[in-house]
């Protein structure tokens, strides 16, 4: 794994106007949800640059130590629940910063940079962009969760408060159940964010109508439709 590069990107037209950073799932990399660009169908819509940074490669203490890409360490599983390391958001939260300072200086404004993730990833998304000081473009979040509540609730943005946030979820993910997604949603509404909740019958995992739907939702926010 280490010798993965640091950041993957791809770009659907040159001079992109718009960014996505994505960030996978636990265990996973970078090249994790590369495939999910030409499925987006983007050909007509403004240029994008998607990001999908890796995770760096730490000891994951619910997983019995083992090493692998994580965003941050989670420490237990309790049922529904999961006891996760702050520190490590906070430094994750950080690399998202620099990211999206990055395309910043590339000429993306900030209010055109989506935040994007998948499980982990996804946690990630919800806790990057509400705590966000800038106005991003939207929140995409796949079968994820709230890592930390209070945690978002002690540095929540009022520049994100009504932040777009696409979110689905599979109604049989044995990995992170579906009651996550559906707290998280009602989480980030209660802030004030517009979700659109989708939820479909399938594992923890990604299915075509669920493409489908960001597909619509993601065109509509890059030309103002």
């Amino acid at each position: 794994m280490s010798d993965s590069p640091s950041v993957v990107e791809i770009e659907t037209a040159p001079n992109p106007e718009f960014a996505v950073i994505l960030m996978h799932g636990l265990g996973a990399d970078a090249n994790d949800f590369v495939p999910l660009v030409p499925e987006l169908r983007l050909a007509d819509a403004p240029a994008v640059r998607f990001v999908f940074p890796n995770a760096p490669e730490i000891p994951v203490t619910a997983n019995n130590g083992y090493v692998m890409r994580a965003w941050y360490d989670i420490l237990s599983f309790e049922g529904i629940n999961r006891k996760v390391d702050e520190a490590g958001i906070e430094a994750s939260v950080e690399r998202v910063r620099e990211l999206i300072a990055g395309q910043n200086a590339r000429g993306i404004p900030t209010e055109r940079i989506f935040i994007a993730g998948f499980s982990q990833g996804g946690a990630m998304t919800y806790h990057a962009g509400l705590t966000h000081p800038e106005k991003l473009a939207g929140l995409i979040v796949l079968s994820g969760y709230i890592p930390s509540p209070g945690l978002i609730d002690a540095s929540i943005s009022e520049a994100n408060r009504a932040a777009p946030v696409f979110a689905a979820h599979g109604s049989f993910d044995d990995v992170l159940d579906v009651r996550l997604g559906e707290e998280a949603c009602e989480f980030a509404r209660g802030h004030g964010c517009a979700v659109d909740w989708h939820a479909y019958p399938m594992a923890h995992t990604v299915c075509m109508e669920e493409v489908e739907a960001l597909r619509a939702w993601f065109a509509a926010r890059l030309t103002g439709r």
